[in-house]
């Protein structure tokens, strides 16, 4: 893959700091760092874009905030999974993997299926 930035698709951002935080308890600064490293540079979140997102996924439930010292000793707000938000993530990856297979059976597509009868 390029190293071309791709523009999060609206809702992919909420299922993928889910997934970042599934590993335990990540200030912001490292739930970024995370996603770029995790993608390779191709998907960067902006601080504009992931603390609206941490504050809604923290009024749904499915993240908790918490004060704390970062590995440079300076304090940091940990963000960490609920078990609703364990849930919530697995319900979203189903989603997200079954969306992902279709597109994929779509763009592999070497001919279009058969005319239905009727």
């Amino acid at each position: 893959m390029d190293k071309t930035q791709l523009e999060l698709i609206r809702g992919t951002l909420d299922v993928l700091i889910l997934k970042a935080l599934a590993w335990g308890p990540l200030h912001g600064y490292a739930i970024t760092s995370l996603i770029r490293r995790q993608t390779d540079d191709a998907l960067l979140v902006e601080e504009g874009t992931l603390y609206p997102a941490l504050w809604r996924l923290e009024k749904q439930g499915w993240v908790e905030a918490e004060w704390g010292l970062s590995a440079n000793n300076r304090k940091a707000k940990y963000y960490g999974l609920t078990a609703n938000g364990r849930r919530h993530l697995r319900a979203e990856t189903r989603t997200w993997e079954a969306y992902a297979a279709a597109v994929g059976k779509m763009l592999n597509a070497t001919s279009p299926p058969l005319a239905e009868e009727g």
